[in-house]
């Protein structure tokens, strides 16, 4: 076995590989993003994919994997469920119109982009594999050849478009807890009261029934397989020799993410020259999805004729999905249309391949898979699919079973794929009609250009509903169908607004009198922040770069600020504050990590959900309420006596868990996060590949988003793995339990800010670095850029790239040598 250092990807000098017309140069900055400079576009995808595949191969392997369904070969027969229903997502319609959608030369590209990861393959696999990079030798398992098709995956985009578990979990609270309480837990916008079809049976539905159909940016946990069970040799004498020392860690329990994570979204902004210090727009962004390890994007530069391209791509996918060229700048947000619909189709007692479809029995297609697991004997398994779609979930008991229509089944559905045309758009016209092409995920994508335009399109295919909602599911008799798509002229945008601003944070951007229903489950805290931010530049204070990094970096609460205001509101009737009270109304509302009245806040916040909730469900169940919830039930009564109690619970709480010195109570001990990899259950994994913990600030309504699964009633659960390994509290005092009940699962991995008036002075940061191998220097050295809230210069031109330049490769046509 290799240790780590030896299995590094070759940075530096020239190799020649087959495939490639011309050379390549690829220089790589102090932040270890690859800037490729081709002679041709066959050359710079191929480029795109040796580069991205030297400092990304096992995730992009493993994501590959997920969506062909074979991740059991690999990982066990835990995943098994997993595969079966990639298999169930897959694209079955015309590849022919699927490479069109995306551009009109996009078969070309993906082409040219595989063939460069089979490239890096081959290169580092000479040597029997040693090569590769030591993921693959302590996993036990190398990387197959890639295919176009293998870019082409759905399972991505559908926990984008999560509009099906959205149904379940309806039907779900509705079933359990009534219509009236139902509308007030999930508050939709507009409003609207759930319409379940007339006889239909929800009873035993549920979000867990689709635990299994989960995205391929999650973190996969591998086990600890037998020595005799490895393709390369002992994993722990693999690791041993790449840390040079001993480390027999004990492997630890993973903590199950929910569906319904808090603070999971994005948010954008382009600002106009009139309200700028250099007379030019700007344009920020920080989607939000999973943070992991390595980073969900990878930041590269893309050079040749007709392309010069930069920002953030996910590494399995050709060209750059949020970034600037010469002349225009884009960034995205979710746009959380309603993309998919749950469809009871009855099944026949007598054979349960037939559905009814109208008056009759139907038989559904059918295909036999079998599905390949590591150290156990292949699954065989029936996918049945009805006029609708793929069936999802079947219950023989009653006769039903769910099936799925969604918009990944039509063409041209492949996440991000669209920014194939995006990037080489040059004007407002062209980067809409680029925008035509984005089918999914759907987006708000905000514009800025050269010649100082700003503007805003949203896009998605977005079913049009006659006479149904599509927020429970519909009985597949024929009477809740899809009615085409709202076309692309009719969704929402925006050019050059009078305010010289625009945003969005997955807030509901649709206007009023708009004639198509669209969703009704939107964010809203963000939104208001960011628009009360920018409101307040104009005239003599104008916008800074500094300005739009403190923004992004955000962490004041406004329903903090308005759950304060409300245990304020008739104190005079109340007995004399108490120390808990008197630091809420002293506060800013900002969740900073030293805050003391931060983390009161948050402790407080959750049991006002708890006892709101028991209101709303007269005391029965359990279900998370969002802070608008909380809200809308104490703003309508006098509750000021269960905000003063849920308070002095909390505070009761804090003092246990951090002592009863409140002023030395922080959130940071709280509320923080730990990068974790995929193999750290493996002998001398944790400290080899893990990193953190680092303390956060902020929450899922604050700007800075760091959204996590809200804690249980009790504060006191197991101790975290990291009690375990050191026997150290972290956060400097805050007990193992209450730390891991608060910890970042979600938020900005990446983020730019790009300047229109001088490209070189934009910023970016991707955290914890660009390489996914542990012993490159940029594996985790935007950490600490990051959780400081800063930035490293996203270098444009080429004589900024040369003069940063700390590495050069050359790809040279030619046969490995």
């Amino acid at each position: 076995a290799a240790d780590a250092r030896a299995a590094l990807s070759v940075t530096r000098g020239r190799l020649k590989l087959p495939g490639l017309q011309r050379p390549v140069r690829i220089l790589r900055d102090h932040w270890g993003v690859p800037h490729i400079y081709a002679e041709n576009q066959h050359d710079l995808f191929f480029a795109q994919g040796f580069v991205a595949a030297q400092d990304r191969m096992f995730q992009m392997e493993i994501w590959k994997r997920s969506g062909q369904g074979r991740l059991a070969e690999v990982l066990g027969p835990s995943e098994v469920e997993t595969d079966h229903f990639a298999r169930l997502l897959r694209y079955r319609g015309d590849m022919d119109a699927e490479y069109a959608s995306y551009a009109p030369d996009a078969r070309q590209i993906l082409e040219a982009f595989t063939a460069g990861i089979n490239a890096f393959i081959a290169e580092a696999s000479r040597t029997g594999g040693r090569g590769l990079p030591l993921e693959f030798q302590l996993a036990g398992f190398r990387p197959e050849p890639w295919n176009p098709e293998d870019c082409l995956s759905r399972t991505a985009a559908f926990s984008m478009t999560g509009n099906a578990s959205s149904e379940l979990r309806h039907a779900q609270i509705l079933s359990k807890f009534g219509a009236e309480a139902a509308s007030q837990i999930l508050r939709f916008d507009p409003d609207i009261r759930l319409d379940p079809a007339p006889g239909l049976d929800l009873s035993g539905l549920s979000p867990m029934l689709l635990n299994g159909l989960v995205g391929s940016d999650r973190r996969i946990e591998f086990p600890v397989f037998p020595p005799d069970k490895q393709a390369t040799g002992d994993p722990a004498n693999v690791l041993k020799k790449a840390m040079h020392q001993d480390d027999e860690a004990a492997a630890t329990a993973i903590n199950t993410l929910s569906n319904l994570q808090r603070g999971n979204g994005s948010n954008n902004w382009t600002v106009a020259g009139k309200l700028t210090v250099n007379g030019h727009p700007l344009l920020a962004n920080d989607p939000h999805r999973t943070i992991g390890l390595p980073s969900l994007r990878y930041i590269v530069h893309l050079v040749a004729p007709g392309w010069n391209v930069i920002g953030g791509g996910e590494p399995a996918l050709p060209g750059v999905s949020i970034g600037h060229n010469a002349h225009i700048a884009w960034g995205l947000t979710i746009f959380p249309v309603d993309q998919q619909d749950l469809y009871v189709e009855e099944l026949n007692p007598a054979d349960a391949t037939q559905y009814k479809d109208g008056g009759g029995w139907v038989a559904m297609k059918t295909e036999e898979t079998e599905i390949a697991v590591r150290g156990a004997a292949p699954v065989h398994r029936l996918l049945k699919f009805t006029r609708h779609g793929p069936v999802l979930w079947e219950d023989p008991g009653h006769y039903r079973a769910l099936a799925l229509r969604w918009a990944g089944a039509e063409p041209g559905t492949a996440g991000y794929l669209a920014s194939l045309a995006l990037d080489r758009a040059e004007n407002w016209k062209e980067f809409r009609s680029a925008m035509r092409r984005w089918k999914l995920p759907p987006e708000n994508m905000v514009y800025a250009d050269t010649a100082g335009n700003i503007g805003e399109q949203s896009a998605g295919l977005t079913p049009l509903r006659r006479g149904w909602s599509g927020l429970l599911p519909a009985p597949g008799t024929g009477r809740h169908e899809w009615s085409g798509f709202i076309p692309f002229e009719d969704l929402p945008r925006v050019f050059n607004p009078a305010a010289g601003f625009y945003a969005t944070a997955n807030n509901n951007v649709i206007p009023h009198d708009y004639p198509y229903q669209v969703g009704y489950e939107w964010s809203q805290w963000r939104i208001d922040r960011i628009n009360q931010v920018l409101a307040g530049y104009g005239g003599q204070r104008k916008i800074a770069l500094a300005d739009m990094a403190a923004l992004q970096n955000d962490v004041v609460s406004l329903p903090a600020l308005a759950l304060v205001k409300l245990l304020a509101r008739g104190s005079g009737n109340m007995a004399p504050a108490t120390a808990a009270e008197t630091m809420l109304r002293q506060w800013d509302g900002a969740l900073g990590i030293d805050s003391a009245a931060a983390a009161l806040y948050e402790a407080w916040l959750v049991r006002l959900r708890d006892e709101v909730f028991a209101q709303l469900a007269k005391g029965g169940g359990k279900e998370d309420l969002g802070a608008e919830a909380i809200l809308q039930f104490l703003s309508a009564g006098e509750h000021q006596q269960l905000m003063r109690n849920a308070l002095a619970q909390a505070a009761e709480e804090l003092s246990r868990d951090q002592g009863p010195e409140a002023g030395k109570w922080r959130w940071g001990a709280m509320h923080q996060v730990e990068f974790r990899h995929d193999l750290d259950r493996q002998p001398g994994g944790e400290a080899l590949f893990d990193r953190g913990p680092v303390e956060r600030p902020g929450d899922g309504d604050t700007v800075d988003a760091t959204g996590f699964n809200p804690p249980p009633r009790s504060f006191h659960r197991s101790f975290h793995r990291s009690f375990h390994r050191t026997g150290k509290k972290p956060g400097g005092g805050a007990s193992p339990a209450t730390a891991h009940a608060w910890w970042q699962k979600s938020g900005a991995s990446y983020r730019e800010i790009l300047d229109t008036g001088d490209w070189d002075r934009s910023l970016a940061v991707n955290v914890p670095g660009q390489s996914g191998q542990p012993e490159s220097k940029h594996y985790d050295d935007l950490l600490p850029l990051w959780s400081q809230g800063k930035y490293f210069p996203l270098l444009f031109s080429q004589e900024k790239v040369m003069a940063s330049a700390e590495e050069e490769l050359v790809l040279a046509p030619g046969s490995l040598e």
